[in-house]
């Protein structure tokens, strides 16, 4: 089966009151209309159209990774208009599948399900659902016999269809062959003056083409997002089902509903992660890793048995096994953690090996460094590695003692072994074995009397 998946994205999206059109608005850290676009993406023989209207430019500057054919609905005139603006693109002999990009947690599975109710060419397929409260939404029509036999919008519907229960979700899949033969007969007579695409519902009754429903596993998959109150209760629906799957799979989480993943998280056996953690990009956490709280990791690798303490921030960093990092640490691109290495509370790395065993303990600035096996950094250490313009690098060896408060200015190189006394200056070349003191020189003045207030 040759499939057109044409996902309706032009809204502005008013109620969300923003600049930003509406299916740009984030869940998981992605927009919506990727979400739709890549539960889509996984079906076979599938072409992608997506419909824009509203900030038109802005969409197809910040949806990528897929191949896409843009139609234009310059006029927002309802569903079955928006439609209508991408069949003269659609493969004739397809099947079309429309989905929506403001209803992001719609599921491969789900639309598959959907799809088989098509397979005869002669038949057209619903995503229905029933709900508590179906205000707002289409009633799903039917006879005495539950054929259905049209889709009544809400303001159109009198005060018996009202209480239908069945409603529309708008995902439906039909014949292009269909759909060019219904479009151009749809009307804008009804209360919103809008060309429905439910109108087509009808007209299948009409002609005997079967109308077949289904439904989705569960309500989530196909609710609409219409305002800010409705992303935020599909992003907690979305992190649940994350961390149900993450408890499924043996980690430990501290409280399932403080945890948010915005990308992929691989995770291995005995992971412990506490609460309010976010995760972001392609993260992995091997066997036995500990984050504690309020921790932010960022595309990143940490090796088995590493503890992760609070309020640590992790971005594009290698970390081996058995390293301890934070509290309150933070680690910045290029950071590369040898096993066993330290970095402690208020350091930060960028762009710097630190090797095995070695440690950073304490309010230490590390950049543009290579640090060797069992080195010891001072509190208060920093690497001047920029001088305004460019980026200097320092080189400490093996087993070199780097006493507090010292400032390393690069370019700098010391040898193993080396020890920088507290407070010094390097500017200089330290030899391996050396011990480098570069301070100013204690005066003790006696009969010292302080300035007092006049």
């Amino acid at each position: 089966m040759t499939l057109a998946v044409v996902t309706l994205a032009a809204g502005k999206g008013s109620r969300m009151k923003s600049d930003l059109p509406k299916v740009l608005h984030k869940l998981a850290g992605k927009p919506m209309l990727a979400h739709v676009l890549g539960s889509a993406a996984a079906l076979e023989n599938a072409t992608q159209h997506v419909v824009i209207g509203h900030g038109a430019e802005a969409v197809k500057e910040q949806i990528t990774g897929f191949d896409i054919r843009w139609a234009l609905q310059a006029e927002q005139k309802g569903t079955g208009h928006a439609v209508a603006m991408a069949m003269p693109d659609v493969n004739p002999e397809a099947t079309v599948l429309v989905l929506y990009g403001d209803v992001p947690l719609i599921s491969t599975a789900t639309l598959q399900k959907l799809l088989a109710e098509t397979h005869d060419g002669n038949a057209l397929a619903l995503l229905t659902v029933e709900l508590a409260d179906p205000t707002g939404y289409g009633r799903i029509v039917r006879d005495d016999a539950g054929n259905i036999q049209a889709i009544v919008e809400h303001k159109d519907a009198s005060a018996e269809q009202h209480k239908i229960r069945e409603v529309n979700t708008g995902i439906l899949a039909v014949s292009a062959r269909l759909l060019n033969d219904w479009l151009p007969k749809l009307s804008a007579n009804n209360a919103q003056g809008e060309y429905y695409l439910t109108d087509i519902i009808a007209m299948a009754v009409d002609n005997g083409v079967a109308v077949r429903a289904i439904h989705p596993r569960n309500e989530h998959e196909v609710q609409g997002v219409n305002d800010r109150l409705q992303l935020a209760a599909l992003e907690r629906v979305y992190q649940r089902g994350v961390a149900d799957d993450l408890l499924r799979a043996g980690v430990s989480l501290a409280d399932p509903a403080r945890i948010d993943v915005r990308g992929s998280l691989q995770v291995g056996s005995d992971v412990v992660i506490d609460v309010g953690c976010v995760f972001e990009g392609d993260v992995v956490l091997e066997d036995g890793v500990h984050i504690g709280p309020y921790c932010v990791v960022k595309n990143s690798h940490l090796g088995a048995g590493t503890h992760v303490e609070a309020y640590s921030h992790i971005d594009e960093a290698k970390v081996a096994a058995d390293c301890n990092i934070g509290p309150y640490a933070r680690l910045r691109p290029g950071s590369d953690l040898r096993t066993h290495a330290r970095v402690g509370n208020f350091c930060e790395v960028k762009k710097s090996v630190i090797g095995e065993g070695s440690k950073v303990n304490h309010l230490t600035y590390i950049g543009d460094a290579s640090i060797g096996k069992d080195v010891n950094v001072g509190a208060g250490t920093i690497t001047c590695n920029y001088d305004g313009v460019n980026k200097f690098k320092t080189e400490i060896g093996d087993n070199a003692f780097i006493g507090s408060n010292s400032s390393l200015v690069a370019p700098a190189k010391i040898g193993a072994g080396a020890t920088v006394a507290a407070g010094s200056v390097i500017t200089k070349e330290v030899a391996d074995n050396q011990l480098a003191v570069a301070r100013g020189k204690q005066r003790n003045i006696d009969g010292w009397e302080r300035p007092v207030k006049k």
